[in-house]
């Protein structure tokens, strides 16, 4: 059976072959809806494997790091959702399709589109973890705080100590303006990684700009510092490192990690804005004139922002 195979392939990550099998298939098999919902989470695994070059990458969460999603991510997207609606004409989804259906549309940025389909995947399977993480996610980037923090939990439920997830329950109690919360969340989320060899930076991150935001400079140079020990190319860690050293008056410190961060996110306005000034202030007027111009360059562009971390 050429779809058996097909899905064979695909578990293994031979995604090419997997993906002309069933090509090939459907060129006889038009009405297979079983063949359409196979392509369509083939070209989702795709879009996966190609992130993964580009960024760190767990699961969906292609919009790590400061990446935005290439526009050749967002055709396969959009491709891979039009192979689900084909063979929707034929056979109701699954909730494993419907799960990628609404992870298509995080990747298109259409967050309403993809909270309505995980609402509707988790309703029929409501034991799934991963799916009230996504679906937290989900309320998150549509700043629905007090959701995300209901779908957080549910996940812990099903899936007591995980970091990530407590991490982004952190970030939830945030936005709720829930500061001692969040403060205990994340500082759970690292309690539970303590041991692991790999760690997430996530949690540390985040303490470390609720610190900042706290004023307190010196303790959040610490957690970033390890945020950025565990993950070197995650632009975020450099970032407040940066803006923690500028305060701090350790300026040839801030320069090293301000250069960082814009060399692994050249288009984030964000961090020419603010090397401009300490460039200056160490009496490189040429740099921070060329720095200057490209923050008003970038901002002027609307350049994309950094994306939420997953």
């Amino acid at each position: 059976m050429p779809l058996a195979e097909a899905h064979s392939l695909l578990e293994k990550g031979n995604m090419t072959e997997a993906d002309r099998l069933v090509r090939q298939y459907l060129q006889t098999h038009p009405d297979s809806a079983d063949g359409h919902f196979l392509l369509g989470h083939i070209l989702f695994r795709e879009i996966q494997s190609e992130a993964r070059l580009e960024t760190r990458v767990e699961g969906v969460e292609v919009l790590g790091a400061g990446v935005p999603p290439a526009r050749h991510g967002e055709e396969k997207a959009r491709a891979s959702l039009a192979e689900f609606t084909a063979g929707a004409k034929f056979h109701d989804p699954s909730a494993g399709d419907l799960k990628v259906v609404a992870l298509d549309y995080v990747l298109l940025g259409d967050y309403v589109d993809a909270d309505n389909w995980l609402t509707k995947m988790l309703a029929w399977t409501p034991n799934d973890a991963e799916g009230w993480y996504f679906l937290g996610r989900t309320k998150y980037n549509e700043n629905r705080f007090a959701e995300a923090v209901d779908a957080f939990q549910r996940c812990l439920k099903l899936d007591p100590r995980n970091p990530k997830a407590e991490d982004n329950l952190g970030l939830s109690y945030a936005g709720l303006g829930r500061r001692e919360a969040a403060a205990a969340a994340y500082q759970q989320a690292i309690a539970w990684q303590s041991g692991a060899a790999l760690k997430n930076p996530g949690p540390y991150i985040d303490f470390g700009d609720l610190l900042l935001d706290e004023n307190r400079d010196g303790e959040a140079v610490s957690y970033l510092l390890q945020a950025a020990e565990i993950a070197p190319r995650e632009s975020r860690a450099h970032e407040l490192l940066g803006k923690a050293y500028t305060r701090l008056d350790q300026l040839p410190k801030a320069l090293t990690e301000l250069e960082k961060a814009i060399e692994l996110s050249p288009q984030n306005a964000n961090l020419h804005c603010m090397l401009a000034p300490v460039y200056r202030k160490q009496g490189f007027a040429d740099k921070a004139k060329i720095e200057f111009d490209r923050c008003a360059t970038l901002a002027g562009s609307h350049s994309v922002p950094p994306t939420p971390r997953p």
